[in-house]
């Protein structure tokens, strides 16, 4: 059972509509510890994982912002911390553009939902591995990016200067990402 962020994390006063986070338990002992990532049950078949990702990231790494039209997105934080900036890209929503910016720990551990429309990038402020699912094949042409630090939206992260790929480097504009992800996924013709 999925439980919405704004109602778990009181220190969000708003997060875009569909996302929501699952609270896992850590079962430490002498030998060390055990989390139980997932199950279908959770989730439902239409949005559970099928393909996993493991990503290690370096510190002062910043990864987005992207945004997918087909996949729901499933993340665990196995170690370090991560800001997770979330984006509502979804023109029809009434809070279009908004932003909002969870800390997440390998500490507390979660499991984040995040479903097609909300645009998203994770910065790593510190060295960290991220795991996470998608609930189709990860395919290039269900992805757009825009620049991270768009003065379109203001996300309150915390980094100056990050380390990001040639891709995110060259990201346009939210603006120009909303548009062409509206016109190549809901467009009539």
């Amino acid at each position: 059972m999925t439980k919405d962020i704004g109602g778990s994390f009181s220190e969000h006063s708003w997060i875009p509509n569909g996302v929501s986070m699952i609270p896992l338990t850590k079962n430490t002992d002498d030998r060390g510890s055990l989390v139980e990532l997932f199950r279908e049950e959770w989730l439902g078949a239409d949005v559970a994982p099928i393909q996993w990702n493991y990503v290690s990231s370096k510190p002062n790494v910043l990864r987005g912002i992207h945004v997918h039209h087909t996949h729901y997105d499933y993340l665990y934080m196995a170690e370090g911390t991560m800001q997770l900036a979330l984006v509502e890209s979804r023109r029809k929503s009434t809070h279009f553009g908004r932003t909002a910016l969870i800390e997440l720990s390998a500490n507390l551990p979660v499991g984040i939902i995040i479903p097609p429309g909300v645009a998203h990038g994770f910065y790593f402020p510190e060295e960290a591995v991220l795991i996470y699912g998608v609930s189709h094949y990860w395919n290039i042409d269900d992805e757009m990016g825009c620049r991270w630090d768009d003065p379109a939206f203001s996300v309150a992260w915390s980094p100056k200067n990050p380390l990001l790929s040639e891709r995110d480097q060259s990201a346009g504009s939210f603006e120009q990402m909303a548009q062409d992800f509206e016109t190549k996924f809901y467009s009539k013709g």
